[in-house]
C-alpha cells in the first residue's frame, strides 16, 4: 500500500518531491501551499530585477531541461513560467491545496502517524510528512527603534508594493545585498532621490548576462545534446573554479581582484569606491553578480550613506550624530529569516519533542534531511544544504532522489527515524568541513545564526553531496 504523504510548500522543493512521487506511481499525496500560487520565492520576490545569479540552464530540473530560455540567467517571470509548466506537465494540479497555510505537525506514537493541521482547523493523517518551506520565504525587517513611527510608505522587498508608483519619490532603500543590487538601478531610473543605507560592503562581480537569441534557442531544441552539454560545462567550471573560493583555494585571489577591477572601473570616485571596498574575506557573506549596481550608485541623484542609522523617525531615518535624511519611501532589502527552520510551524515529534526546542542552539538535521526523534519527518532545503557556488536545485534533486530511497524502507519495516549516533557523526563531519571554508570568517552573513554556528550553508562540492545521498543507509536508522 502506497503511504500517504504531505509535502508543505509548492517552490522547486514540493514541486520536485510531487512530480517524482508521481512518476513511481504514488498518487496519494497533498502539497499544501499557504499561499495563492505556487512557486514559492519566484512567487513572492516580484521586484523589479528580480533574477537569479544562476544561470537559466543550470536553474531548473535535470529531467525537465528548457530550451527556450531567453536569457543566460533567468529572470523572476521566466523562472515562475517554468514552475507552472512542470506542475502542469506532471499533473500536479489536483494535488494543490492552495492558501491552505500548516500550522502544526504532531507524530502520534499510537498510529505511528503524523497529524498536520491547518489554519482553518482542518486535520489530516499522513504516513510522511516532507517539508518543502525553504530558507528565504520569510521577510525579516531590521531592529530599528521606531519602525512603527513611520508615517510614509514602507515594504519589504520581497513584498513590493507595485501599487506606490515611486517615480519622482524620495525613496530610501536599507540593505544592499543580491535583492537590492537588482531593483536599485530600476528605482535609481525613476526617483527624485535614492538613499542607500550600507552597514557592510559586499563583493560585487560582473553578471555576464545576455539574451539567447531566436538562433541559439531553435539550435537549444533540435539539438537537446548541446544544451546538456551546456549544462555540463557551467556545472563543471562553478564547481572546479568557483567553490574552491570558498575554501581558501587558488581562484580565491583571482575572484577578489575580478571583483576589485569591476569596482574601480564602474566608480571612479575615489571616496565612494572606499566605502564600497569590503574588509573581509571574498566569499563570507554572499558574493553579489550585478553588472548594473555600482553605476547605480554614481548617479547624481542617488547617495551612498554609512553612518549607522540610530532609529526611524516619522519623517524618514536618523543616523548616528543626530543627521535626519527624510524620505516618503522606505524599501527594507533586510534579507529573511533564515535561521529559523520550518517556523512558525509546530512541529512535535516521538516522547513530545519540540522541534525548536531541540534546535534552539541552532537548527542541523542528517544530511540536511533527518531529525532524530521525529520519524518519516523530511527536510527538503534543510540545514547545511545551501549553496554559497552553485545551483540548490541540484541539491534539491538530491534530497529528493534520497527521500524516494527511504519510502521502501519506511513501507517494509515501519516508521524510520535517523539514529542519534548517526545524527552527531554527522555533525562532527560537517563541523570539520566547516571550518576549512571561509564562512567561518568574522563576518556577518545570514548563513550564521545569533550564536555564530554556520547552520545554512553546504561546506563541500556538490559532487560529494550527490554520492552521499545516492541512497539511505539502512543501518543509520532505527524503525518503529
Amino acid at each position: 500500500m502506497a503511504p500517504t504523504v504531505a509535502i508543505i510548500g509548492a517552490g522547486f522543493g514540493g514541486l520536485c518531491m510531487g512530480i517524482q512521487l508521481r512518476k513511481a506511481g504514488i498518487t496519494t499525496y497533498t502539497i499544501f501551499e499557504k499561499a495563492g500560487g505556487l512557486g514559492g520565492t519566484w512567487r513572492d520576490n516580484t521586484y523589479p530585477g528580480a533574477a537569479c545569479d544562476v544561470p537559466s540552464h543550470l536553474y531548473s530540473y535535470s529531467f525537465e531541461q528548457r530550451h527556450d530560455w531567453t536569457r543566460r540567467y533567468p529572470r523572476q517571470q521566466e523562472i515562475l513560467a517554468y514552475l507552472e509548466h512542470c506542475a502542469d506537465k506532471y499533473g500536479l494540479r489536483p494535488h494543490l491545496r492552495l492558501n491552505t497555510e500548516v500550522t502544526a505537525v504532531t507524530f502520534d506514537e499510537s498510529l505511528n502517524r503524523w497529524r498536520v493541521t491547518t489554519t482553518e482547523g482542518d486535520e489530516g493523517l499522513f504516513d510522511v510528512v516532507v517539508s518543502g518551506v525553504g530558507q528565504l520565504n520569510r521577510p525579516r525587517l531590521p531592529d530599528i527603534p521606531g519602525l512603527s513611527t513611520y508615517q510614509g510608505t514602507a515594504f519589504h522587498s520581497a513584498r513590493w508594493n507595485h501599487d506606490h508608483d515611486l517615480t519622482g519619490r524620495h525613496v530610501a532603500v536599507i540593505g544592499n545585498g543580491s535583492s537590492a543590487a537588482q531593483f536599485i538601478p530600476r528605482v535609481a531610473r525613476v526617483a527624485r532621490r535614492l538613499d542607500v543605507y550600507q552597514r557592510t560592503p559586499n563583493w560585487v562581480i560582473p553578471k555576464p548576462d545576455g539574451e539567447y537569441g531566436p538562433r541559439a534557442r531553435l539550435v537549444f531544441k533540435r539539438f537537446p545534446l548541446i544544451q546538456s552539454a551546456n549544462r555540463e560545462r557551467i556545472y563543471r567550471f562553478i564547481e572546479g573554479v568557483v567553490f574552491p573560493v570558498l575554501v581558501g583555494g587558488w581562484s580565491r585571489r583571482l575572484l577578489m581582484k575580478r571583483a576589485q577591477d569591476h569596482l574601480e572601473q564602474q566608480v571612479h570616485d575615489p571616496e565612494l569606491r572606499a566605502k564600497l571596498t569590503p574588509s573581509y574575506p571574498i566569499g563570507c557573506k554572499r558574493i553579489v553578480i550585478d553588472s548594473d549596481f555600482y553605476p547605480a550608485l554614481t548617479r547624481p541623484n542617488v547617495e551612498l550613506v554609512t553612518d549607522p542609522i540610530t532609529r526611524i523617525v516619522p519623517s524618514g531615518i536618523e543616523t548616528a550624530g543626530g543627521t535626519t535624511r527624510e524620505a516618503d519611501t522606505i524599501i527594507y532589502a533586510t534579507g529573511f529569516q533564515t535561521t529559523d527552520f520550518l517556523a512558525p510551524i509546530e512541529i512535535t515529534g516521538r516522547e513530545g519533542r519540540r522541534l525548536h526546542e531541540v534546535w534552539k542552539g541552532g537548527a542541523e538535521a542528517y544530511l540536511g534531511v533527518a531529525v532524530p526523534y521525529f520519524p518519516n519527518l523530511f527536510l527538503l532545503y534543510g540545514p547545511n544544504t545551501n549553496l554559497g557556488h552553485n545551483s540548490i536545485i541540484l541539491m534539491i534533486e538530491a534530497q529528493v532522489r534520497y527521500i524516494m530511497g527511504c519510502l521502501p524502507l519506511l513501507s517494509a519495516h515501519g516508521p524510520m527515524e535517523v539514529r542519534q549516533a548517526t545524527m552527531d557523526a554527522w555533525r562532527r563531519t560537517l563541523d570539520q568541513a566547516m571550518a576549512r571554508t571561509v564562512w567561518e570568517a568574522s563576518c556577518h552573513s545570514w548563513y550564521k545564526n545569533a550564536a555564530g554556528r554556520v547552520t545554512n550553508n553546504w561546506p563541500q562540492p556538490t559532487t560529494v553531496y550527490r554520492r552521499i545521498t545516492q541512497a539511505p543507509r539502512p543501518e543509520a536508522y532505527t524503525y518503529h
